[in-house]
């Protein structure tokens, strides 16, 4: 249960920097750059500690895909950014990509990573 925390602080690490960037660029201020670099470094970490009982795979599949996820819809909450029809297709797509990648991990993979 921990790794899952840690793996979902990593995505919540990636989601503010990486909302932090977009802002910074937006607003010319450096301490938004340096907050969006602490930010990404976190993610990794967190991810990094994850990563040592969620299968790899699955646990960068689920970091980034909702990663893009919240970063789209965040953009168009926050940024006035347009969410096209082919945007949300991708995105339907992108989460059924995700679930596809952690159901045909559960077997072996985790099983292994539970044993060590």
């Amino acid at each position: 249960m921990l790794y899952w925390l840690l793996l979902a602080l990593a995505i919540a690490f990636e989601i503010i920097g990486t909302l932090a960037m977009k802002w910074a660029s937006l607003h010319a201020h450096p301490a938004g750059y340096f907050f969006m670099l602490g930010m990404i470094a976190l993610s990794y970490i967190s991810l990094c500690f994850a990563v040592k009982k969620i299968a790899l795979g699955v646990a960068y599949a689920i970091w980034e895909g909702f990663g893009v996820l919240c970063i789209t819809l965040f953009s168009v909450l926050l940024f006035d950014e347009s969410l096209t029809l082919m945007k949300v297709a991708g995105l339907a797509t992108l989460v059924t990509g995700i679930a596809l990648v952690k159901s045909g991990t559960i077997g072996s993979s985790e099983a292994n990573h539970a044993a060590a």
